[in-house]
């Protein structure tokens, strides 16, 4: 089985040899970058299977690391932050990021969210009728047709395809993308439900998405 590669971006190299040493001693094969542009650097060269991300950066703010790996990479992404508000996480979320963990945080915690993102990454093919998703190349195709997502388009879509027909709650949605992080009534997934509806909607697919008004959210089976 091919070693797993994380791309650790810190600034602070007490912190960072800690996560190095951590992540080694569970298999992963680490990359250590202090900067966001040498993190942007090795992500492109890199293609590390999932990053860390440290908010508070020299050169710029995390959040807009986020923004420029999203724009070419599904690569999950967990941030490492002390800024513990709502407000900043519904930004982190809507941002692109995958997870974040307030600082400080115990090692098992950081690895079983870790294994979560991988797990996420790692299943078979997926298809019903002309919707194909393939997890591994995080590729969706419609009637031949490549639908281009976000990460967290990809993963809801992934969810609901697994079990075609089966109405998920926003609870349901928001426990299984997010992890159960997302702040009480945030629409963070109702937005990406619309934008995920849109854009199956240009493909000639806007049928396949099925809203239960006042439940959830379905794939037509």
């Amino acid at each position: 089985m091919t070693t797993q590669r994380i791309l650790v971006i810190e600034d602070d190299q007490d912190i960072a040899n800690v996560l190095r040493m951590d992540l080694t001693d569970a298999g992963y094969d680490v990359e250590h970058a202090d900067s966001a542009m040498n993190g942007l650097i090795k992500a492109r060269e890199d293609h590390p299977t999932l990053i860390l991300l440290d908010l508070g950066l020299p050169d710029f703010d995390g959040g807009d690391v986020v923004q420029r790996l999203r724009k070419n990479s599904a690569v999950p992404i967990i941030v490492l932050t002390a800024r513990d508000t709502v407000e900043e996480k519904v930004r982190l979320l809507g941002l692109g990021a995958d997870d974040y963990l307030i600082k400080p945080f115990h090692p098992d915690e950081l690895l079983a969210r870790v294994k979560v993102q991988l797990r996420q990454r790692t299943t078979e093919s997926l298809s019903m009728g002309d919707l194909t998703l393939d997890p591994q190349k995080r590729l969706v195709t419609y009637k031949t047709e490549e639908l281009r997502l976000s990460p967290k388009e990809f993963d809801i879509l992934a969810l609901l395809i697994r079990q075609p027909g089966r109405v998920y709650s926003r609870q349901e949605i928001g426990q299984e993308i997010w992890q159960g992080r997302l702040p009480e009534g945030s629409n963070v997934v109702d937005v990406h439900m619309a934008n995920l509806r849109a854009k199956l909607r240009d493909l000639d697919g806007y049928g396949l998405l099925r809203t239960v008004r006042g439940v959830g959210y379905a794939l037509r089976g």
